[in-house]
C-alpha cells in the first residue's frame, strides 16, 4: 500500500493569475523548449524562463474584459494546459481569462432577471446534416401568454459555431442587463450554425481565400445557409416561440462572416428584415457592390428601419468596411457607421452588440 501526501506533489501552476492592478500573469512549464510566446487579443508577449523551466509573462494593466490567448511554443500553438476557461472554435480553440470590472459593464453578470437559452437539435434537409440552434428568450417570457416578441437573428464568424455569441460574446448576459436597465426592448435572439456546408472549414485558416475552389465552396455554403434560414430556421422559430411574424419585428446582425451574411441576406431581402447590423464584415474586399447588392437604392430606405455598421480601426478589414460604407452613402442609403478602437475580436464585437441592441425595435428611426 502506497500512502501519498500533498508534499509528494509540486505546487500546481497558476495560470492565468489576475492581479489587483488588473495585470495578468500567464505561466507554462516547458523546460525543454527554446522559445515561448503568448499571443492574445492585444498583441504578443515574449515569455521568460526561470530555473525550474517555467515560462511566464505579465501583461500591462488591462481594461476589464474577457481576453483570448494561446502559447506559441517553438512555433507550435497550444492552449494553456493550466486553464480550463476556453474559447471554443471549429478550427482554433483558444484559452481565455477574465479581468473583472464593475457591475455597470453590460457583460458582467448582475443580480437581475435572466433569460433562458434553449438548444434545438434538428436535421437540416437543405444542409444535409444534423445541427444545433440556440434561442435566447428574455426574462419574463411566457410561452402560454399572448404577448409576442421581436426577433434578432444573430450570426457568428468564420471558424465559430452557434454557441460563440453565448460562450464568448456573452450576448445573453448583455441582453439581460440592457433589458433590466430598460435600455433595450425585450427580444428573442436566434443563433444558428452559419454554414450551409461544413466543408467551408476544410483546411482551416490556411485554405481560406486560396483559389477559386474554396470560393466555390464558400458560395455554396452561403446559398444553402440562406435557404435554410428562410425555409427551415425562421418558420421553426415562428412556430415554436411567441414571436411576431412581421418584417418590422425581425432583425439580422452578425460579426465578420456573419456580418457579411447579414448584409447580403438583409439588403437583398428587405421584405424579410427591417433591421440590419454588420460588425467587422468580411468578404467586402475587391467585389462589385452593385452586382452583389442589386436591390440597393434609395427606395430601400422606406423598408429599412436601421442599417448599422461598425469596425475597429486596427482591424485589417477596416478599409473594405469603410469602402462599403462610402458606397452606401453614394447610393443614398440612410445608415449608421461607427468606427471603434480595436482589432478583429470579441473585445470589439461585445461593444458593437451593446451599441446596436438598444436601437432595435424602437418606434422612432
Amino acid at each position: 500500500m502506497i500512502t501519498l501526501t500533498t508534499s509528494a506533489f509540486s505546487e500546481p501552476l497558476v495560470s492565468p493569475e489576475v492581479h489587483a492592478d488588473r495585470t495578468v500573469t500567464l505561466r507554462l512549464k516547458a523546460p525543454n523548449v527554446k522559445e515561448v510566446l503568448m499571443r492574445y487579443d492585444l498583441g504578443t508577449n515574449t515569455m521568460q524562463r526561470d530555473e525550474q523551466g517555467i515560462w511566464s509573462t505579465t501583461t500591462e494593466p488591462l481594461e476589464p474584459d474577457i481576453y483570448s490567448y494561446s502559447f506559441l511554443v517553438d512555433g507550435v500553438r497550444i492552449n494553456d494546459p493550466a486553464n480550463s476557461f476556453l474559447k471554443y472554435s471549429l478550427i482554433d480553440t483558444e484559452s481565455q481569462f477574465h479581468v473583472p470590472g464593475p457591475v455597470t459593464l453590460p457583460w458582467e453578470i448582475n443580480d437581475v432577471p435572466h433569460g433562458v437559452i434553449h438548444r434545438h437539435h434538428y436535421l437540416s434537409k437543405i444542409c444535409n446534416d444534423e445541427r444545433d440552434l440556440l434561442v435566447y428568450t428574455p426574462p419574463g417570457y411566457d410561452p402560454t401568454a399572448r404577448q409576442t416578441y421581436p426577433v434578432l437573428y444573430l450570426l457568428h464568424g468564420f471558424s465559430d459555431a452557434e454557441d460563440a455569441w453565448i460562450d464568448v460574446g456573452r450576448a445573453n448576459v448583455i441582453l439581460d442587463n440592457l433589458i433590466a436597465r430598460k435600455q433595450a426592448k425585450p427580444m428573442v435572439v436566434v443563433m444558428p450554425l452559419g454554414y450551409g456546408t461544413l466543408h467551408m472549414l476544410d483546411g482551416g485558416w490556411e485554405a481560406k481565400h486560396e483559389g477559386p475552389a474554396w470560393w466555390k465552396v464558400r458560395d455554396e455554403s452561403f446559398t444553402k445557409f440562406h435557404d435554410s434560414l428562410l425555409t427551415e430556421i425562421i418558420p421553426t422559430v415562428e412556430k415554436s416561440y411567441r414571436v411576431s411574424t412581421e418584417r418590422s419585428s425581425r432583425a439580422i446582425a452578425g460579426l465578420s462572416m456573419g456580418g457579411e451574411q447579414s448584409l447580403i441576406f438583409g439588403l437583398n431581402g428587405p421584405d424579410r428584415f427591417a433591421w440590419i447590423g454588420a460588425f467587422s464584415s468580411g468578404g467586402l474586399k475587391d467585389i462589385d457592390f452593385d452586382q452583389r447588392f442589386p436591390k440597393v437604392n434609395e427606395k430601400i430606405n422606406h423598408q429599412l428601419r436601421l442599417m448599422w455598421m461598425s469596425c475597429g480601426k486596427e482591424d485589417k478589414l477596416f478599409g473594405s468596411n469603410q469602402k462599403f460604407e462610402q458606397w452606401l452613402k453614394a447610393k443614398g442609403i440612410v445608415h449608421t457607421w461607427v468606427e471603434q478602437p480595436g482589432k478583429h475580436n470579441f473585445l470589439m464585437w461585445r461593444r458593437a452588440l451593446i451599441e446596436f441592441a438598444p436601437l432595435l425595435f424602437q418606434n422612432k428611426r
